[in-house]
């Protein structure tokens, strides 16, 4: 699990990469086999996404108001 003071540190390119693997993890996760998917691993995933487009947007909002 990442942090938002570890999310904070990251450039905007590496956000937009965490933001597709963590969308990519979570379709590929919900088209397992019902016994094999992980609840955790969805939301934890989902987590970091919300997260990492929170980040973006906070940063875009910032610049906007400047």
């Amino acid at each position: 699990m990442t942090k938002m003071e570890d999310i904070r540190k990251k450039s905007d390119a590496e956000l937009v990469e965490m933001v597709s693997a963590g969308r990519e993890t979570t379709r590929a996760e919900r088209f397992k086999d019902k016994f094999s998917r992980k609840a955790s691993v969805i939301s934890g995933a989902k987590r970091e996404v919300a997260q990492a487009l929170t980040e973006l947007n906070a940063r875009r909002n910032n610049t906007d108001s400047k």
